[in-house]
């Protein structure tokens, strides 16, 4: 691992030295021996500062240590460097795990929806043979259910009026449901016979007998 030193206040002893050399040692094992280090020692009145800047082949993080003592902030910023180095790994190895699924993030399509292919009106029955010798395509008509019809229940009116209580012809039938503007009328003959004498649609009346 490439390591380089800088200092802005005073020497790095040999100490100093070995400590970083260790610390990156560490995170070498994690990162991979091709990354790069830069160690700067700085000072501030009775603080000492220590900047690491770590540069990997797809990752770069920094970090910093304060203490009263350079060995001291330079424990803190190997910490600090330590543990990003370590968050960093652990991402990587369960982007890995990742099924391919998860890892591409589909966009939504930009263009408009192709229109849906019109349904044959009749299923062929015969297959189509292609002339390239691939499969033949069969055509398949898809059918959908009408939807349920609400069905009306009958309304039912009794009506007294609809029955001749007396025995009448066939003529008086026709005048009397004329003149009381019946829709309906059953009646009987003299001889016993019974009728039923009813209007149509289009107007006509119409006699039925029940035998």
């Amino acid at each position: 691992m490439d390591m380089e030193f800088t200092s802005r206040q005073g020497k790095i002893t040999k100490a100093l030295r070995k400590q970083a050399e260790e610390g990156m040692e560490r995170i070498g094992r994690i990162l991979g021996r091709t990354a790069r280090v830069s160690v700067v020692f700085d000072a501030e009145r009775h603080l000492h500062i220590v900047e690491l800047t770590v540069k990997g082949r797809a990752q770069q993080f920094a970090a910093e240590g304060k203490a009263p003592k350079p060995d001291a902030a330079l424990r803190q910023a190997l910490s600090h460097a330590e543990a990003q180095a370590r968050r960093y790994r652990d991402r990587k190895i369960v982007s890995k795990r990742l099924p391919i699924a998860e890892k591409v993030m589909s966009a939504p399509p930009l263009g408009r929806p192709k229109a849906r292919a019109a349904v044959p009106e009749e299923p062929s029955a015969v297959p189509e043979h292609s002339s390239n010798g691939t499969k033949p395509r069969i055509s398949i008509a898809v059918h959908s259910f009408p939807a349920h019809t609400t069905v009306v229940e009958p309304h039912i009116v009794r009506n007294g009026d609809a029955f001749a209580m007396r025995p009448m012809t066939i003529e008086e039938a026709v005048k009397d449901a004329e003149f009381r503007d019946r829709d309906l009328l059953i009646f009987r003959t003299a001889s016993g016979d019974l009728y039923v004498l009813h209007r149509r649609r289009d107007g006509q009346m119409e006699l039925v007998e029940i035998p």
